[in-house]
């Protein structure tokens, strides 16, 4: 019976090749990439840098000084002024129009990061996305492997879901660290401006403190959470591999 579909043999045998080097690329993944990089993350977990004594060695200096009570009521009566003109201008009641955006200047420069927590974050979001890429290759090519839909003998192919179904929340789960990562900065970025405007209230700069400890343990945690997503696909592929590679036997056994 001829197909019911007309495929181009040059388009096919491109395909064909694709599925080649899918299936090569993510059996590696399995058999060698991820225990390997298991034991990489387990050995970065012991790393001083994710193992301080004390959480006050991340902390990062504040350089705001809590200026004069007369210098203080003069910025904020600035700040005040400069907000006025601005609404005044976003509500189309005033005439008067600036030449640029008003920018306030942080005493003594930029305020920085925590430079510690940066260096740490840079080591870790490159593990994140690389276990996203591949998570990605190995679902695509368990994917690649499901047989066509027929009646009976589906046990091997609900093992093949499950697979990708683990695949594509360890995906999801990793994407959400890199989401994580960009509400730290926003949040400390917040508190910063409200401790360099309201440089006389210390919960502020308490709260920025906190907010620091808060990241380096989430980090320490993302990296035990990577580690242990490589060893659970890991052993749940090689545990399956049988039934994943083929999913349905070639001969049906007959039921007396």
């Amino acid at each position: 019976m001829n197909s019911l579909l007309k495929v181009d043999n040059e388009l096919k045998t491109k395909v064909d090749a694709f599925r080649e080097r899918i299936t090569g690329e993510a059996e590696e993944l399995v058999a060698s990439f991820f225990p390997n990089k298991l034991l990489e993350l387990d050995h970065f977990l012991k790393d001083p840098g994710l193992n301080i004594c004390e959480l006050k060695e991340i902390h990062s200096e504040i350089n705001l000084t809590v200026p004069d009570p007369i210098i203080l009521s003069n910025l904020h009566d600035g700040l005040e002024a400069q907000n006025a003109k601005k609404r005044k201008m976003e509500d189309g009641s005033g005439e008067d129009k600036v030449a640029g955006t008003k920018v306030f200047v942080m005493p003594g420069g930029m305020m920085k990061s925590n430079a510690k927590l940066v260096d740490l974050i840079e080591k870790v979001k490159p593990e994140i996305r690389t276990l996203i890429e591949k998570c990605n290759t190995v679902k695509m090519w368990v994917q690649l492997l499901i047989p066509r839909i027929e009646d009976g003998n589906n046990f091997g192919v609900s093992i093949q879901e499950e697979t990708v179904a683990e695949l594509r929340t360890v995906e999801g789960e990793a994407a959400s660290y890199l989401d994580q990562i960009s509400r730290y900065y926003i949040t400390r970025a917040k508190l910063v401006s409200k401790i360099a405007k309201y440089p006389h209230v210390e919960d502020y700069r308490r709260t920025v403190t906190e907010i620091d400890e808060k990241e380096y343990i989430s980090l320490k945690i993302i990296v035990s959470e990577l580690r242990n997503q490589y060893v659970t696909l890991h052993d749940m592929i090689l545990k399956n591999i049988d039934k994943i590679k083929k999913p349905r036997s070639s001969n049906a056994e007959a039921l007396y």
